[in-house]
């Protein structure tokens, strides 16, 4: 394939994504991408944001970030971003960008903090990015905040491991370098899934804030704890450089001087900050994809061949068939069947932001209502025993009522 055809690898798993996000389900294909794995304040909006060189993504306490967002990145002479469920509107404007992100994330996960995960699809057309994508998936956290329900830790694991558990992704495991790599949540759930390191990416951020006197040499010069991809270092912009509306394009420039300056990293420079990381990302996305291409046709083929057999099926389709509308009732109560069974273990794509439904209402009556109900029951003791003594009797039947019949 040549360097022509490369380059549209990345496009064409984009066109896929998109069809299927539209049609509301993968097709059963795990399509090739990077996941961007990290804590809270690991620093993974602004990574994604240097690379755009815009203040896009939402920002706040707690979880930010409460659906994966399925970011297109796309090489153009114009800038602009589009989403897929209003694909017809044009943003130029990235504050309204944010707004759009967290006016969708609301609709469907409600204000409460929640996490879903179905996905947002926004694309990002600029002259100053490479060709990529990346799905960016909500910050691990450990403590519930406001209204939050509390295993809100292991729902958002859960999800993220949905995502990075599929041998067709790519794992950018986010950890700033001002805490031990050894307890990294990115790089634990990396490993859990990853444990010969060869999906993982490893990406250092805060390095400025390092303690003086020391440094992440060895972590970048990959010694530590080794990933078969490395690590890239990057400086993010300050709180107080994002409050104050500091350029991007001024913070890459100040972090390309960091790495230059500092004497643990001047020698590495090349291979270090924003634009490196970019470079490198888009090379193995795109190496990643040209790999899986062979397995990806093979599925795509076979599921076609499906969808075809089944499409055969219905050319001569007759509404008044007997057999046709016994069918067609079977299906319509297995899918019931399938439908109830995730409202009640809650695992369905909608989610009631308003009340509880399902399994959730169950459970809080039989844990909360029902204890408190029975206790406030008056009943008369006696009668209770009288009561229960003829249940017995009654659930045995004439077995105990007499001399059993002698066979003979």
């Amino acid at each position: 394939m040549g360097n022509r055809g490369m380059e549209e690898l990345i496009p064409l798993v984009n066109k896929l994504q998109d069809a299927f996000s539209s049609i509301g389900q993968s097709c059963h294909l795990d399509l090739p991408q990077i996941a961007v794995v990290g804590g809270q304040s690991a620093g993974k909006s602004s990574v994604l944001e240097n690379f755009v060189g815009r203040d896009f993504l939402p920002r706040g306490s707690g979880i930010v970030t409460r659906r994966p967002l399925i970011l297109q990145l796309i090489f153009s002479k114009t800038e602009y971003a589009e989403f897929l469920h209003c694909k017809s509107k044009k943003f130029t404007d990235f504050d309204e960008v944010r707004q759009e992100i967290e006016a969708e994330t609301d609709r469907v996960t409600g204000t409460n903090k929640g996490i879903s995960p179905v996905p947002i699809n926004l694309r990002v057309y600029s002259p100053h990015v490479l060709n990529l994508t990346l799905i960016d998936l909500p910050g691990i956290t450990k403590v519930p905040v406001g209204d939050q329900p509390q295993d809100i830790e292991y729902q958002i694991k859960d999800m993220i491991l949905q995502f990075i558990s599929r041998e067709s992704s790519l794992i950018l495991a986010v950890t700033p370098a001002n805490m031990d790599l050894a307890n990294s949540d990115a790089l634990k759930m990396a490993k859990e899934v990853d444990p010969q390191g060869l999906r993982t990416i490893g990406v250092i951020t805060k390095l400025d804030l390092m303690d003086e006197g020391t440094d992440a040499r060895d972590v970048l010069e990959n010694k530590l704890l080794p990933l078969r991809r490395g690590y890239i270092g990057v400086v993010n912009r300050s709180q107080k450089d994002i409050d104050g509306k500091k350029d991007i394009r001024a913070a890459l420039a100040a972090e390309r001087k960091f790495f230059l300056s500092h004497p643990a990293y001047r020698h590495m420079a090349d291979r270090m900050g924003t634009p490196h990381l970019q470079k490198v990302l888009n090379q193995q996305l795109t190496n990643h994809i040209r790999e899986t291409l062979p397995s990806l046709r093979s599925k795509l083929q076979s599921q076609l061949l499906s969808l075809e057999k089944e499409v055969e099926e219905y050319k001569n389709f007759r509404p008044d068939d007997p057999t046709r509308k016994t069918k067609a009732l079977l299906q319509m109560v297995q899918q019931f069947g399938v439908d109830f069974e995730k409202r009640i273990e809650g695992s369905g794509d909608q989610v009631d932001t308003l009340e509880l439904s399902g399994g959730a209402r169950i459970n809080r009556i039989f844990h909360e209502r029902f204890p408190f109900e029975l206790v406030k029951m008056e009943f008369d003791e006696k009668d209770l025993r009288r009561e229960i003594s003829y249940a017995i009797k009654n659930i045995h039947g004439r077995r105990h009522a007499g001399p059993r019949p002698q066979g003979g």
